[in-house]
């Protein structure tokens, strides 16, 4: 029996596996990069070992290094979550030659699909090769790995060259593989996928279908079981597919079939040889624990005959620290606090007071609601969600409110090209009027209550400034005999971390708390901003600022001081937390400043380049 698993990985899936291994009496080890020296996951392990290093290269990417803590820390089994070596066969071979139990499936079956093009050339699927008009448009896709990196949608035939270069560039960087092939895009179809599970013994399970057409940047942000409104005979078909394809390859252990549903019909994808981030879906409609099956597994037990019938619907919503109106640019800082309501499970590598890096994926955490049906499920969820607090970076909580809500979701109509169409609306600002007079009042109360305002006069209104959605607010109250007063409310209650205002007879209650000058009243993020703001560095004309912290991994070739530029032409490129971010050129002229180069880390707001506009 397996009596301790060493979790090559971090973060979320790292704490989830910790947690059933916990349950099953399993010891449990962690690796940690340098970055995540007080990770979450490397704090709840038994034992921890360091991967010197920050970047994904240096450290998890390692296998020789993880199988050699793994040997260290006196494991004798190592699951490797997903990502990073999840689907490397040679880590898999390296584990077992080692003597431990890999538990995940055989390197062969991962070999066979782990590369998406070998996968479509076992089922009978060639790649584009020459590429025309008329197959446009394509994707370009990363033959390794998956999360949505090293994948380029292709529209204009000139720009084929470019994404298989950047394609390539990602790829590389994320998995060790920058090998790519191009497929039809399929605009506008279902991202369906079938969850299975095998064992040693000749038995496969189909777990039911889960829809992921909720995308950003090729990535899931939201996910369901089962996947609804599917073609009658389309599901038992899926099934069928997957099994066939896991058949194929003498598979065991979990994993995922993807394909695209257009026009009634299925599409193959790819074959993800291990556990998914939307697995707990899976697990909540078929009252199971994946992970306690795959220890099973890999320890030679048996699977029953059938698998456990469904009930009810699952929906799981990705929390990214990240700005969805910004180009999804990716945020960190430090999480003050994050809980949500009871009722609804939460898989996260962080808690309050944790620190979000820039090396990694933005993922905080994934919210999962369960109910009878799918209407149930998905108002529970969204619900909740609205009712959680997330303070520090900005997140996309807001996005998934509106998201579950949609007509388009609501009524199982959704496809991959949702966001594509709906991001304006849905990222459209909608701050609470009353934020900034709550954050006021409730810092009125501090100390004691005594004149926190800019005036210290009882007679004359104390003011205060505060930055909300990206627009400045100032606020007004008087402090009186019988207490803190504004116009055109009532102040029931005011205190340092809760106020309660009523307007036209309805009363609202807002939680405030505070951090140095950052403020959050209830889900809206505020700014205290001081009456005569400190003098900044002013930058020239034209500056390219980083919008984010992050290493430069590429400059456009041929780039140099002096080169001429045109608007929009892609300038250099910066990776923060498992994304590329392209920076272009604010306006046709002349590149006179360039102090961005490759494998440069820069914080944000560093100054990269500077274009000086052509004289009107």
């Amino acid at each position: 029996m397996i009596a301790s698993v060493l979790v090559a990985n971090r973060g979320e899936i790292a704490c989830r596996v910790f947690r059933t291994c916990a349950e099953w009496g399993i010891r449990t080890v962690a690796v940690h990069s340098d970055a995540d020296e007080n990770a979450l996951h490397a704090r709840v392990a038994d034992a921890a070992v360091r991967l010197p290093g920050a970047t994904p290269a240096e450290t998890y990417l390692r296998g020789e290094a993880i199988v050699k803590a793994a040997l260290a820390a006196g494991a004798d089994a190592v699951h490797p979550g997903y990502g990073f070596l999840s689907e490397n066969a040679d880590f898999a071979r390296a584990v077992r030659d080692a003597g431990l139990v890999w538990i995940g499936p055989p390197p062969e079956a991962i070999e066979a699909m782990a590369s998406k093009t070998r996968a479509k050339e076992l089922l009978g699927i060639a790649p584009l090769t020459d590429v025309t008009e008329a197959d446009l448009p394509v994707l370009v896709k990363a033959a390794a790995g998956g999360g949505g990196r090293g994948m380029r949608v292709v529209r204009d035939l000139a720009d084929l060259d470019a994404a298989l270069t950047a394609a390539r560039a990602e790829a590389t960087s994320a998995f060790g593989d920058g090998e790519v092939f191009v497929e039809p895009y399929l605009e506008n179809g279902r991202h369906v996928e079938v969850q299975i599970l095998a064992d040693t013994h000749g038995t496969v399970w189909a777990l039911g279908t889960r829809d992921c057409s909720l995308q950003r940047r090729h990535q899931k942000v939201i996910e369901e079981a089962p996947a609804p409104g599917l073609p009658p005979g389309l599901a038992a078909e899926l099934h069928d597919l997957a099994v066939r394809a896991a058949r194929a390859v003498d598979y065991v252990g979990a994993g995922t079939v993807e394909f695209l549903v257009a026009d009634g019909k299925a599409h193959f994808l790819e074959m993800n040889t291990r556990l998914q981030v939307e697995h707990p879906v899976t697990e909540a409609v078929f009252g199971i624990d994946l992970v306690a099956l795959q220890l099973r597994i890999a320890e030679g037990h048996a699977l029953e005959t059938e698998p456990p019938r469904a009930r009810g619907h699952a929906v799981e919503a990705r929390l990214y620290a990240e700005d969805p109106a910004n180009g999804w640019a990716p945020q960190t800082g430090r999480l003050h606090r994050l809980a949500v309501p009871d009722g609804i499970r939460l898989d996260t590598g962080y808690t309050d007071g944790d620190d979000i890096g820039v090396h990694y994926d933005a993922m905080l955490a994934k919210a999962v609601a369960h109910a009878p049906t799918r209407a149930e499920a998905v108002r529970r969820l969204a619900g909740a969600l609205e009712r959680t607090a997330i303070h520090g970076p900005a997140t996309n909580r807001d996005l998934l409110v509106r998201s579950l809500r949609h007509e388009e979701f609501t009524t199982g109509r959704m496809d991959t090209g949702f966001y594509d169409r709906h991001l304006a609306d849905l990222t459209r600002s909608a701050p609470d009027p009353l934020a900034p007079l709550a954050a006021a009042l409730a810092d009125a109360t501090v100390n004691g209550g005594r004149f926190g305002g800019w005036r210290n006069l009882p007679s004359q209104p104390q003011v205060k400034r505060y930055a909300m959605a990206g627009e400045e607010h100032e606020v007004r109250y008087h402090h009186t005999r019988t207490g803190l007063t504004a116009e055109g409310v009532r102040v029931v209650h005011a205190g340092p971390e809760r106020v309660v205002l009523e307007t036209d007879g309805v009363r609202r209650r807002f939680d405030v708390a505070r951090y140095g000058d950052r403020i959050h009243v209830n889900s809206t993020r505020l700014t205290a901003l001081p009456r005569f703001p400190d003098p900044t560095a002013q930058h020239a004309p034209g500056s390219l600022l980083a919008p984010m912290p992050g290493t430069v991994v590429r400059v456009a070739e041929g780039l140099t001081e002096g080169t001429t530029v045109q608007a929009g032409q892609p300038l250099l490129w910066l990776e923060a937390m498992k994304m590329e971010h392209r920076i272009t050129a604010p306006t046709t002229g002349t590149l006179t400043a360039l102090s961005a180069e490759p494998g440069r880390q820069v914080e944000v707001g560093a100054l990269l380049a500077v274009v000086e506009a052509d004289a009107d």
